[in-house]
């Protein structure tokens, strides 16, 4: 079977053509629900779609018509998308994700219909000040998780860390449901300090290039001493009154950011993570790495920790998509291995 798996974000949409459980094409542009949001449309989305299944259908050499099954997760299904699917109910697995799809009919996108696969929001009634920080939501990372548990095997409750422009703090259950997330903005925020503030003249404008423990530590120490703001200023007077070089400063401000992180990992009310839960860490290798550095150091967690290496989380979206195809009986199980 021909398979095309699309994964929409706020930025980046990225499209895979699939066969037997691999992969012979890719696509990627820059392009996501932030255009619907600048335009009041999602014209642009649609050109996106349209232009990144015709690239992987071209260079695999397939027609269009060849195309037995359209599935995309991600932003696709919110409000700013193609058309909205509503979260699920935490807890959800792969069970309830492949009930809670639904099919698009869209020609002026694809002739087949797309399978939108629903995000998942943390089970709470009406929110308020009372119960805020419990409550929070996803779409795309629940397809990830599906697709990293089956890659781990892993069968016991955990928490994955996903790092990103937001972190997703997710727990999962023994069953490999999802019981809630906590999302953090650390990404972003790392990119506006660096970027859009004073501070970028002291970081170049850039990001840590190599891991610096005793820097990034530093960081990190600081903001939970004397709080973020003034840990970033920090870093302009190591680049004026100090020997550190550039990348040494870039770790002490990401420090300073991803310590954010442990406090929502270690206090938030979403996931009530217990000291002994093992962690799963997984993104990018700077920030995994950065990140299973803190935690070590941090002292409090004393579980299991997996840090996920670039092959296991290689095409994750694409890989859960067809795991939750499978379950919903669209394709044989063996095409989503």
């Amino acid at each position: 079977m021909n398979i095309v798996t699309i994964d929409a974000g706020t930025t980046n949409t990225r499209t895979l053509l699939w066969r037997d459980g691999a992969v012979l094409a890719q696509a990627q542009q820059e392009t996501g629900v932030r255009n619907t949001a600048i335009d009041g449309h999602n014209g642009a989305l649609k050109q996106a779609l349209r232009e990144t299944i015709a690239a992987v259908l071209a260079n695999a050499g397939i027609a269009p018509a060849d195309v037995h099954l359209a599935l995309a997760s991600g932003m696709i299904s919110s409000p700013m998308g193609l058309q909205e699917v509503p979260h699920l109910p935490a807890p959800a697995g792969l069970a309830q994700l492949a009930q809670g799809m639904q099919a698009v009919v869209m020609p002026d996108v694809l002739a087949q219909p797309l399978w939108l696969i629903p995000g998942v929001r943390n089970q709470h009634g009406a929110i308020g000040l009372h119960n805020v920080e419990a409550m929070d939501m996803m779409r795309g990372e629940e397809t990830e998780v599906i697709g990293l548990l089956e890659r781990l095997q892993l069968h016991g409750a955990a928490t994955i860390i996903v790092p990103g422009s937001h972190t997703k703090l997710i727990s999962v259950d023994e069953q490999r449901r999802i019981l809630g997330c906590s999302t953090t903005i650390a990404g972003e925020l790392l990119q506006a300090i660096s970027q859009h503030t004073l501070i970028k003249q002291s970081v170049e404008g850039g990001f840590a290039q190599t891991l610096v423990p005793k820097m990034l530590l530093a960081g990190a120490a600081a903001a939970q001493k004397t709080g973020l703001a003034r840990a970033c200023f920090s870093v302009r007077t190591l680049g004026q009154f100090s020997a550190v070089d550039c990348n040494e400063r870039a770790n002490f401000l990401m420090g300073a950011v991803l310590s954010g992180d442990l406090l929502a990992l270690r206090n938030s009310t979403a996931i009530q993570m217990r000291p002994d839960t093992p962690l799963v860490i997984a993104g990018k290798p700077m920030l995994r790495q950065a990140l299973s550095l803190l935690i070590e150091e941090q002292g409090f967690f004393y579980g299991k920790r997996i840090v996920v290496d670039d092959r296991q989380q290689e095409y994750l979206a694409g890989h859960g998509a067809l795991l939750i195809a499978a379950a919903r009986g669209l394709i044989p199980r063996q095409e989503a291995a």
